[in-house]
């Protein structure tokens, strides 16, 4: 009988050694390839294959992790992944949008102030006079025609704009007088009185049917007036259907 823990012959005749219990990821790469086809006769294929597995699985693990030296640049070209189909338009290098400011409602520009304004811009009213002048001799250069047309509509609009500064500036002076009325009561005691919006509108209306009266154009604002008011009431007349 051969001893106990003595070698075992194998099939091409080599003496093999007794097999001890193999664990998962026993270092098999010294092993010459006549003792790994006696290893995988004895323990069978699938053991072997998982002792083969387990021991390439420690040399992965064993290897040191290599140190990615690129920086990331946040320029580099977009990565796409090939599963996914890429548009035709995308962005590639992010641009900075243009964002327009509106000074009528940015705050950087402060608060309106209309009596700031109109002192700051007065300039403006001698320039309007003399387009206005240059407007009136260029109509009576130009009796008829389309060009006499396109000046008349461009005086009416003028006159148009600077009645509508008039009547704003009247307000602003309505609005001044009853301001200083209000701060005379504060100091003389009394309580101030603050105006509703019906009876500052009626409070401008009083005032412009004076002013229309002094410059003698009361009349024809009145007629004016009844022709617009007939004119919506005649909208809301029944149609003869006879």
């Amino acid at each position: 009988m051969r001893p106990q823990g003595a070698g075992t012959v194998g099939k091409l005749g080599v003496i093999v050694a007794p097999l001890q219990p193999v664990l998962p990821g026993t270092y098999t790469s010294n092993m010459s390839f006549e003792e790994l086809l006696e290893l995988q006769s004895q323990v069978g294929t699938k053991t072997y294959q998982q002792l083969v597995a387990g021991n390439s699985t420690k040399k992965q693990n064993s290897r040191p992790p290599v140190q990615n030296t690129c920086v990331a640049d946040k320029h580099r070209p977009l990565e796409m992944s090939a599963k996914v189909r890429v548009p035709f338009l995308r962005q590639v290098v992010p641009i900075s949008k243009k964002v327009a400011r509106d000074p009528r409602f940015d705050d950087l520009s402060g608060e309106y102030n209309p009596e700031v304004f109109d002192k700051t811009y007065q300039f403006l009213n001698d320039i309007r006079a003399k387009e206005k002048e240059l407007v009136k001799k260029q109509l009576k250069k130009h009796r008829s025609g389309e060009e006499h047309e396109k000046l008349q509509r461009l005086l009416q609009r003028m006159e148009q704009q600077e009645m509508a500064q008039q009547e704003r500036k009247q307000q602003q002076e309505l609005h001044l007088a009853l301001k200083q009325e209000r701060r005379a009561q504060a100091q003389q005691g009394h309580r101030p009185y603050f105006l509703k919006k019906s009876e500052q509108r009626q409070l401008a209306l009083a005032e412009k049917f004076k002013e229309l009266k002094r410059s003698k154009k009361l009349d024809s604002f009145l007629s004016r007036k009844r022709r617009r008011n007939a004119g919506k009431d005649r909208r809301h007349l029944p149609l003869n259907k006879d």
